[in-house]
């Protein structure tokens, strides 16, 4: 090994060492842990953490629906397909064949679980709302039910009507 290449080595062996930060610093930064409200996972292309920063940055919808009790509230918060397209998701007449056995399963922070067939949010199968809220009447979600809760308008039951949602898993049945 000549004496120039042995030098080379000696320098970038200090800076990982010393540095790591910039040895590294290429990598995209990850958000903190207490800052991540969702997380994506299971059978997608990009998998995500996102932040109330994140989903901010989506197109913001409004719908009316009944809570549990039968009260009518205005909800606020994002299309869940379009949270599932960050991840890579495609809809439209690409969800066919095989795909038509993909899920969606929606989980809480208590355990709680529900699951979605993908046809079931994409508009092309369907003219149904299924609502990622942060909302309600204006004001942040009750504490019962934040960060985050699915809203579905029109369904008799609220049996997927998901609070304090964590995380969004794709499977294949």
């Amino acid at each position: 090994m000549t004496h120039a290449l042995r030098r080379y080595l000696s320098v970038l062996c200090i800076l990982f060492v010393f540095q790591p930060s910039a040895v590294l610093a290429y990598r995209k930064p990850q958000a903190a842990a207490t800052d991540v409200l969702l997380i994506i996972g299971g059978e997608v292309e990009k998998p995500q953490q996102l932040t109330a920063a994140d989903l901010a940055k989506l197109p913001r919808r409004s719908v009316k629906a009944t809570d549990p009790d039968g009260k009518e509230f205005t909800y606020e918060g994002v299309l869940l397909i379009d949270v599932l397209k960050l991840a890579g998701l495609r809809f439209g007449e690409t969800l066919r064949g095989k795909r038509l056995a993909t899920y969606l399963l929606v989980e809480a922070t208590d355990g709680y679980q529900a699951i979605f067939a993908l046809p079931e949010l994409d508009p092309a199968f369907t003219d149904r709302v299924v609502l990622l809220a942060d909302r309600r009447d204006g004001a942040p979600l009750p504490d019962s039910v934040a960060p985050l809760q699915i809203i579905i308008p029109g369904e008799k039951r609220h049996a997927r009507y998901v609070r304090q949602v964590k995380s969004l898993i794709i499977r294949r049945a």
